[in-house]
């Protein structure tokens, strides 16, 4: 592998170096683009003076080129080489400091930092360890270019695969932008039966009329999960001794050979606005907004297995099935004095189901075959931004029988562009996923129907970004807080997990959750030492809500130019650490993670090397991911059974392309 990543390197560095440098050539762009440009702050690490390269009028600089999110927050495309970008050069494509991965690419993920977690007052469709990869309607973004577009990104997998990811945008007119993407995983990985095959792809756009009267932004997603599930390692002693026998993993045994869990779903998405008046920008502006999703969780295993108890028929197939359509028509008051008020009306209706029903001896049904509701709100938002400050304070209240409320305030003020700080407040009572309330499947003890109260959440997260450091503090109150444990007794041997029935709880106490997260990078020379520190507390009468106490990453890396500038390098060390605790543990029938408190696991470091080298807009990431695992120990694990990954060499591109 090595020898291998040494030739590509060797054959396209000469090329890169000598073929990318760009005269200075002039680029067509719109008046309009350039002129809301410079009033834009640039939140780029980017220099404004990289210019793009193409035949036309005037020089197009990277400023031109600009991500909108849905909540029209803009975010300028970023091409240098900062150690964020080591970090975001994953599966997730983004920074997963919190979260600890399984052995395989594609795979779930086990969060350390429940700070992570994200509320929505609707039911869900449940399934949530599977959802990890999958993009939501907040993780869509839109863009403004002065050329087409274009970002690439290649990396390795743990063995015989790769993540490519590819999206490209362009601007058919100053009004309109239209983009397409795909990325792609296919990992075969270590342990038998633990091939990843997942897909997601997304296509949309934007337009506005030249008036700025009428915006529309819309979007279709069509995403899927292929996981073979082994269940994990059955005898982790064989693991833990680091016998030269079982290194090679494919000797370790599973529980599970032929599982396997398919998560599937379409969306359809719009959002747009318009202004009645056509001169008067403080006038009314109507909203709607319109969102059609459709999902389906499958496991298949052709073999039963005793670990999930007794079966109804000699082979497993369960499927479910879920959609839901969304519409919020809204009509909002903008002054730029007083801000924007805007209130509006929610419909959401779904249905989740089966296709079939379960009876009991007597014939009658015990489990029905569907959940299926219509939820309708009321909501008031104000939006304020003018000079330092921006803020929105919104609240909803279910106008049908449902007991629905969310109340979210944020404000932020900016001392300057290095000294920012934010508050945020949510109050929520949320209704439970579907998959806590009903689920069916052909084993015997994974069928039930509940009707749990409602989750209250009750959230306080407060962050300051200076010059000096970043910290943010939360502080959260769950009550009625719905989970997945294991209702099995057990063995009195930790290492060994008898059987797995898994099934929904309510917590009747209350949980009290603290986290102070603290950043700060040193520099000196060409030196640096990037560090991230997390402290969490809970306070609970029983274990329902486990995290570790500690969870630590701390990056020292070097960076310089070579070539005479031409060449930008950077390498350097990143350790990672969490403390041991009980951490959740993966039911693959489920999808879902669930509460032990038969066996802890983490204390082990993490060590990465990476070297990554950037020219012009290509940067190469080369690393040696956890080369610490053969002498430090093995008993590193992502959930009780599931080791973490051992020692792997992995190679990555990005590469952007604005023509």
């Amino acid at each position: 592998m090595l020898k291998n990543i040494g030739i590509i390197v060797l054959l396209l560095l000469p090329e890169i170096l000598f073929s990318q440098v760009r005269p200075e050539k002039k680029v067509r762009s719109s008046g309009n683009i350039a002129n809301n440009v410079q009033s834009l702050p640039d939140r780029s690490t980017g220099s404004k003076k990289d210019t793009i390269t193409s035949a036309a009028d005037t020089i197009a600089t990277i400023d031109m080129y600009k991500i909108i999110t849905l909540q029209r927050d803009t975010i300028l495309v970023d091409t240098t080489l900062t150690i964020q970008k080591e970090y975001e050069v994953n599966y997730l494509k983004r920074d997963n400091f919190g979260l600890l991965a399984f052995p395989n690419d594609g795979q779930t993920y086990n969060v350390l930092d429940y700070g992570l977690t994200k509320f929505n007052p609707f039911p869900e469709f449940g399934f949530t360890a599977k959802h990890s990869a999958y993009e939501r309607v907040d993780d869509i973004n839109y863009y403004e270019v002065a050329t087409p577009y274009t970002d690439l990104m290649y990396r390795s997998v743990q063995r015989q695969g790769q993540i490519l990811s590819a999206l490209f945008t362009v601007n058919t007119s100053p009004n309109l932008n239209l983009f397409v993407g795909y990325k792609g995983v296919r990992s075969i990985g270590k342990y038998i039966n633990a091939r990843s095959s997942n897909g997601n792809f997304k296509i949309g756009g934007s337009y506005n009329t030249k008036d700025k009267r009428y915006f529309l932004k819309l979007h279709f997603t069509g995403q899927d999960f292929t996981n073979q599930e082994n269940g994990g390692i059955i005898d982790t002693n064989l693991f833990d001794t680091g016998d030269p026998l079982y290194t090679d993993r494919e000797k370790l045994d599973v529980y599970f050979r032929d599982a396997e869990s398919f998560l599937k779903g379409n969306r359809y998405f719009i959002d747009h606005t318009f202004r009645l008046s056509k001169s008067n920008p403080n006038s009314l502006v109507f909203h709607h907004q319109f969102n059609f999703e459709n999902e389906y969780f499958t496991f298949t295993q052709p073999t039963v297995s005793s670990k999930f108890g007794e079966a109804y028929t000699t082979s497993i197939d369960n499927k479910t099935r879920y959609n839901r359509m969304y519409n919020l028509i809204g009509a909002a008051y903008a002054n730029k004095t007083i801000g924007t008020i805007e209130f509006y009306l929610e419909d959401f209706k779904y249905n989740y189901f089966y296709y079939t029903t379960v009876l009991n001896s007597g014939g009658v049904v015990a489990i029905p075959n569907a959940l299926n509701d219509r939820i309708d709100n009321y909501g008031a938002r104000y939006t304020y931004h003018k000079d330092k400050w921006k803020g929105t304070a919104l609240i909803s209240n279910s106008i049908t029988d449902q007991s629905l409320t969310n109340i979210d305030l944020q404000a932020r003020y900016s001392f300057d562009e290095q000294n920012v700080i934010s508050v945020l407040y949510q109050n929520m009572n949320k209704l439970p996923n579907h998959n806590y309330n009903l689920y069916q499947s052909d084993y015997k003890f994974y069928n039930w129907s509940n009707n749990f109260n409602n989750e209250k959440i009750n959230s306080l997260e407060v962050e300051a970004k200076t010059k000096w450091a970043t910290a943010s503090l939360q502080y959260t109150i769950l009550k009625d807080h719905l989970y997945f444990s294991n209702d099995w007794a057990g063995s009195e041997d930790t290492s060994v997990y008898d059987s797995l029935m898994v099934s929904p709880k309510q917590y009747a106490g209350t949980i009290n959750y603290l986290s102070l997260k603290v950043s700060k990078e040193f520099k000196w020379w060409k030196l640096a030492l990037d560090n991230t520190l997390l402290y969490q507390n809970v306070e609970q009468t029983d274990n329902i809500l486990n995290v570790p106490s500690f969870v630590t990453r701390n990056t020292l890396y070097y960076t310089d130019h070579l070539f005479k500038r031409a060449l930008l390098i950077q390498t350097g060390f990143t350790f990672q650490y969490f403390s041991k605790y009980y951490g959740n543990d993966y039911n693959p029938l489920l999808g879902e993670f669930y509460v032990q408190d038969n066996k802890k696991f983490g204390d082990f470091p993490m060590i990465d090397f990476f070297l990554n080298m950037k020219i012009q807009e290509f940067r190469l990431f080369l690393k040696a991911e956890h080369f610490n695992s053969s002498f430090t120990g093995y008993n590193y694990y992502s959930a009780p059974n599931t080791p973490y990954r051992d020692f792997t060499v992995r190679f990555g591109i990005v590469w952007n392309f604005f023509s």
